[in-house]
C-alpha cells in the first residue's frame, strides 16, 4: 500500500511505524505485481500502443520503477537493520512510496491528457509528458493514494494509531 508509505513522517514513533509496516507485510507485493502484468498484458494484446505508450512516458515510468524499487528495498531491508539504520531504509520507504505513486499519477494524467502518434510511432518529444494537468494528477493521486493509507490503518490497527488515522482521513477527504 502506497498510502501507508506516504503517510509514513505523520506517525513518529517506532511502535507505530512498526505496527504500520506489519499492515502491509502481507499483501505488498500485490501493488508491484499487478503493474508489471499490466505493462505484461499491453505488450501482449496492443504491441503498437505498448511501444507508443512506453516511447512516451518513457521517464516517468522509470522514475515509477526506481520508486518501487527504493520502496520494495526498504521493506525488505528496514527490519533487518541496526537500530541506527533504520532511519535511512524509513526514508527509503517515504521517498519510493511518494516517488512511485507521483510519477505514476504523472504518467496516467499525460496518457490522458494525449499522446501525439504519426504513422503508429509516438511523435512527441522527451518531455512532453510535463504539463499541470499530469503534475497535478500526480499530486492528486497521491493524496487519493494517502486517503486510501489511513482508512487502511483504521480498518487494520486500533488505539492511539487508529485515532490519528481518523484524523488524518477527515483532513484528506
Amino acid at each position: 500500500m502506497f498510502g501507508t508509505g506516504i503517510l509514513y513522517p505523520f506517525f513518529k514513533s517506532k511502535e507505530d511505524s512498526d505496527v504500520m509496516m506489519n499492515t502491509v507485510a502481507p499483501v505488498w507485493d500485490g501493488n508491484e505485481t499487478w503493474l508489471v502484468l499490466g505493462g505484461t498484458g499491453l505488450l501482449a494484446a496492443f504491441p503498437v500502443a505498448y511501444v507508443v505508450v512506453l516511447s512516451a512516458l518513457y521517464l516517468p515510468l522509470v522514475l515509477m520503477l526506481v520508486g518501487l524499487i527504493f520502496r520494495g528495498g526498504a521493506f525488505e531491508f528496514r527490519f533487518k537493520a541496526r537500530e541506527h539504520e533504520r532511519h535511512f531504509w524509513d526514508k527509503a520507504f517515504i521517498g519510493g512510496s511518494f516517488a512511485a505513486t507521483f510519477f505514476q499519477g504523472v504518467a496516467l494524467g499525460a496518457y490522458i491528457r494525449g499522446i501525439p502518434v504519426s504513422n503508429r510511432a509516438y511523435a512527441g518529444g522527451p518531455l512532453d509528458w510535463i504539463s499541470p494537468s499530469s503534475i497535478f494528477t500526480g499530486v492528486g493521486l497521491v493524496v487519493a493514494f494517502a486517503l486510501l493509507g489511513s482508512t487502511w490503518l483504521i480498518m487494520k490497527t486500533e488505539g492511539s494509531l487508529q485515532q490519528r488515522a481518523y484524523r488524518i482521513t477527515r483532513w484528506l477527504a
